[in-house]
């Protein structure tokens, strides 16, 4: 659209990058080339960059499609004063002033063009204009200098409009003139100068710097001759903010507006008020997707997830299109997942809601959409698992699963004891099953989790026991093992693998005893009785280390630790790991 060219024109022409806002206007007049306001504006450009045939080039349109449009003959002015017609500048001023006799950036362009054209003379005709008097000020690192080591100046340099200013007067000293109505450039020039400058107001002259060793420094007469003045280049005027620009920005407020009454009315529980407001404000500014994202969030309130999801997606596109801050489509993208959570119906409903929050965290990593993502990824297993439920197919891969058991096809059987778990999450035969065939297959630690979750599902069957304590029995840790065992025949006293379980750790532990380990097996012993946390600790308590030295040194006083139950609790725990012998 051309107006939205015109306006990146006018920000551009604002922050001083006249390049592209000549770029700019010349998109909007390629759009609307009869607009007589963009040659306007893109004369003045052109006259920023001193490209003044170009400028007089785009203000003759200006002045051919609006002849009656006094703005026009200020840019022709400015452009023949640019190129030493002054002459012809001071012919087109005076045709603006007889359209509007009163505007004075016309009278103040006619003046200098009168003195410029003038001076033109004494020279002769066609003799270029007087070099800058204070170029030499400007170049170098000694101008940065200066304007460092004065508190004022030093200030500006943190401002990049001023910075900007002062590199272009260093490449071309003449532009000046475009600059001294900035009271920066005028201060800047004085410290430059040593000089103090009068502001506007006063006697336009300069005021010599008191300094004790300059003698110059009280003669008036050491002022630049008036004849010597720089002749003034013409200004860029403030771009044109035409009628249509005044009512987007009224637009643009009153749908503000209409959004804070829309807030209102969410706090409230007034959705229908609030949606209305919201969709006003739509209406009056589609630049601003916080409109669709705010009306979403109402339709979420109501329980209106499709017209919720269809403002979600609105939002997202018309977000592309302005390049609005990520922030913003990560919410709109954040609020559509909810949208779609709350019509889950199946499993695979949470798919293109999991898959919208990870675009949304692509966007913008919110811990607040980060949590959703997970709460549903979570929610989406718990369904898969309820929808694959089916004990009757469980127990069919239970038995396929017993059938390669007995063929010793271990890892076969897992696969059907594991799909059998899949079926039926609650069937503790399977668990029980797996973990002998981990255990057939060496892989203790998994048997040995299958065997505690037999236990944890049904605390009273007695093979969840069995299967933990062979497990802990072939890992060598035969204390816990007898625990095990005996934590199984309270249930089931009479259970005749509990209790072969139990003789067999007795065995060994009373070998350890006994001293009867072979030296690989003690040490061995030892190495993993090392490891044991509880075994650490027992060692590391100063009760028990004065207890082992009391029986390594004093009988008396390990006859009374013989009497203690927990302390010889703790000595038989390191005596079966081999850290201790009795004799």
């Amino acid at each position: 659209m051309a107006d939205e060219a015109k306006a990146r024109g006018n920000a551009a022409f604002s922050s001083g990058d006249y390049r592209a806002a000549v770029g700019h206007f010349s998109d909007a007049i390629a759009l609307a080339p009869t607009n007589h306001v963009l040659y306007s504006n893109r004369s003045a450009s052109h006259a920023s960059l001193h490209d003044y045939a170009d400028a007089l080039a785009d203000a003759e349109k200006t002045v051919e499609l609006k002849p009656d449009w006094s703005k026009g003959y200020s840019r022709l002015g400015a452009a023949y004063q640019g190129l030493g017609r002054y002459d012809d500048a001071v012919s087109a001023f005076k045709r603006g002033l007889e359209i509007d006799p009163g505007n004075e950036a016309l009278k103040s362009g006619l003046a200098d063009a009168q003195a410029a054209a003038a001076a033109g003379s004494s020279r002769g005709r066609g003799a270029p204009p007087p070099s800058n008097p204070f170029g030499d000020v400007f170049q170098g690192q000694e101008m940065w200098a200066k304007l460092t080591a004065d508190p004022t100046t030093r200030g500006y340099l943190q401002q990049p409009d001023f910075v900007k200013m002062m590199q272009d007067l260093q490449k071309n000293p003449t532009s000046l003139n475009l600059y001294l109505k900035d009271q920066r450039v005028m201060q800047a020039l004085g410290v430059l100068l040593n000089v103090k400058l009068h502001t506007p107001g006063q006697d336009s002259g300069f005021e010599a710097a008191a300094e004790a060793d300059s003698p110059a420094a009280s003669k008036p007469d050491n002022k630049p001759p008036k004849e010597k003045e720089p002749e003034p280049e013409p200004e860029p005027e403030p771009m044109e903010i035409n009628e249509g620009e005044r009512e987007v920005k009224e637009r643009k407020a009153q749908a503000q507006k209409e959004k804070e009454s829309g807030n209102a009315a969410y706090k409230k529980k007034d959705f229908e008020t609030a949606i209305q407001h919201y969709t006003k404000a739509i209406e009056l500014d589609d630049e601003d997707i916080s409109y669709l994202t705010n009306r979403a969030a109402v339709y979420l309130e109501m329980g209106r997830y499709e017209d919720c999801i269809k403002d979600c997606d609105k939002a997202v596109e018309r977000g592309r299109e302005l390049r609005s801050d990520y922030k913003m489509v990560a919410r709109a993208l954040t609020r559509k997942g909810t949208a779609l959570v709350k019509m889950a119906k199946c499993s695979k409903d949470f798919e293109p809601a999991i898959e919208t929050f990870q675009k949304a965290l692509t966007e913008h990593r919110n811990p607040d959409t980060l949590k959703k993502l997970n709460d549903a990824e979570k929610a989406k297993k718990d369904l898969e698992q309820q929808e694959y439920f089916d004990p009757k197919l469980a127990d069919e891969e239970r038995e396929k699963g017993n059938e390669c058991f007995k063929e010793q096809k271990y890892p076969e059987a897992v696969k059907h004891y594991t799909e059998s778990l899949r079926r039926n999450p609650e069937d503790v035969k399977a668990y029980s099953n797996r973990a002998a065939c981990y255990t057939k297959l060496g892989a203790l630690p998994e048997g040995l989790k299958d065997a505690e979750k037999c236990i944890e599902l049904d605390p009273t069957f007695s093979k969840g026991y069995t299967r933990k304590g062979a497990v802990q029995f072939f890992m060598k840790e035969y204390e816990k093992a007898l625990e095990t065992y005996q934590e199984g025949l309270k249930h089931d006293p009479n259970n005749q693998d509990l209790l072969d379980g139990v003789r067999r750790c007795v065995e060994q532990i009373n070998k350890a005893s006994r001293g009867d380990l072979t030296p690989e097996e003690l040490k061995e012993r030892q190495a993993k009785g090392m490891q044991d946390p509880e075994i650490q600790n027992i060692l590391t308590d100063p009760v028990m280390r004065q207890v082992l030295i009391d029986f390594q040194e004093n009988p008396k006083a390990a006859q009374e630790h013989t009497k203690n139950p927990m302390v010889m609790n703790k000595i038989q725990k390191l005596v079966s790991a081999g850290i201790v012998q009795m004799r």
